[in-house]
């Protein structure tokens, strides 16, 4: 946190840190602990238990008692992974954590101002899954949502000025029974906020369809994802009420490349123009947990050539790009800032014509492709024998794909 408020941003998130994964402290928070660890609610306190944390993570096999873990899956499109939700008919959820209030106060405790960051809870739903036949999980929202309400409440009453809602379904395909919870759902979440200002924040690709939705919820500010849906400020716009503020999600939050200043420049002033101002904010498209921390933590330059070094940006410089764009947008520069701004220019330009990465030889190979080149030439015992002939494989090889544990076998030279 302390990070985040020396490089100048405005809205610091909280309850976003994590010892194991963001999704199961949630599960944890809103007590929807499978009945498989029920003999692990004993240690469960406001603070939250470890052992049941890591036990619901991981297993837990002590104490006469075994338990496997939650099953785990990617999120959304990301190689983050996160540990699925487990709901059965009878689902009951309950306050039972305060990890978002502790976090939130013991960084007010520091003197930093924080928006305490919950995953929503239709997304929560969506991402889990039914553990038995016969109900559709989505029907567990009205139960699911009182807990939000304390929740709210209770930053609420804690002093908190902003919270924001993850709710990235927004921008998937969603059927007209989930579309029409949004509304309601929201309407609930902000009068149990009282003067707490909601940010619903959307990522990982454009609202599409559910653009209508997401701006006419009761919210103060919406947040896009402008990388992955970098043409949606051309509808979005039109449709904004004069009521909301919208977040710009210009750094990119997934990879590791410098932004470009320029390019994104031309999409603030797009939405500054449309909306003045006040009604804009600049930061990353989604979170920062998919990038490493600091690029100067890097010195090897036999592994990472300082021409290379120069376009990329780890998670503390990304911040640093949010200020920079946020002061470059407002015009009022310094000399500091002209110069940062120059030297960002000159590193987009060194990448988009480096020799490193722009090789004549590979650009005319690949202008000679046909469509021939996309059939096979022999058949497959020849091309069997051929690979068996250079590697000399055993009879079951296996390769890893990815993930060390995710494996495919080969049987007979075919993949299973």
């Amino acid at each position: 946190m302390e990070n985040t408020k020396d490089a100048g941003i405005d809205l610091i998130p909280s309850n976003d840190f994590s010892f194991y994964d963001q999704v199961l402290d949630l599960t944890l928070t809103v007590g929807a602990i499978p009945a498989r660890y029920h003999s692990l609610l004993n240690k469960v306190d406001n603070n939250y238990s470890l052992d049941l944390y890591f036990a619901m993570a991981r297993g837990f096999q002590q104490e006469g008692i075994d338990v496997t873990a939650m099953e785990m899956t990617k999120w959304l499109d990301t190689n983050y992974h996160y540990m699925v939700p487990e709901f059965t008919k009878d689902q009951e959820f309950k306050l039972t954590s305060e990890k978002f209030l502790n976090e939130y106060n013991e960084a007010k405790s520091l003197g930093i101002e924080t928006k305490p960051v919950l995953l929503g809870p239709i997304t929560y739903l969506l991402i889990g899954k039914e553990k038995e036949a016969g109900f559709d999980r989505i029907d567990l929202l009205d139960k699911l949502v009182p807990v939000y309400e304390q929740i709210l409440s209770k930053l609420a009453e804690a002093g908190a000025q902003y919270v924001q809602i993850d709710e990235p379904f927004l921008a998937l395909d969603l059927d007209a029974k989930v579309k029409a919870l949004y509304q309601p759902t929201f309407e609930k979440l902000a009068a149990a906020a009282k003067n707490i200002k909601l940010i619903a924040t959307t990522y990982f690709e454009a609202l599409k369809d559910n653009e209508d939705i997401a701006v006419n919820l009761p919210i103060h500010a919406l947040h896009l994802d402008l990388v992955r849906g970098e043409n949606q400020l051309d509808t979005v716009l039109a449709k904004v009420p004069a009521s909301l503020t919208l977040s710009l999600g210009i750094v990119e939050g997934r990879n590791i490349w410098k932004n470009d200043y320029e390019k994104s420049l031309v999409k603030i002033k797009q939405a500054v123009d449309a909306l003045g101002k006040d009604r804009v904010w600049i930061a990353p498209s989604s979170s920062l947990l998919h990038v490493p921390f600091d690029l100067d933590n890097e010195h090897n330059e036999q592994s990472l050539p300082a021409a290379v070094k120069n376009w990329l940006a780890f998670a503390k410089q990304k911040l640093a790009e949010v200020k920079d764009l946020a002061v470059l947008a407002e015009g009022e520069v310094d000399a500091e800032t002209t110069k940062r701004f120059e030297a960002n220019k000159a590193a987009a330009e060194s990448r988009r014509t480096s020799p490193l990465i722009h090789k004549p030889e590979v650009k005319t190979r690949t202008s000679n492709i046909t469509d021939d080149d996309a059939k096979r030439t022999s058949v497959f015992a020849d091309r069997k024998a051929a690979q068996q002939a250079k590697f000399n494989l055993p009879a079951f090889p296996t390769t890893t794909i990815g993930s060390f544990h995710k494996q495919k076998m080969c049987v007979n030279g075919e993949l299973i």
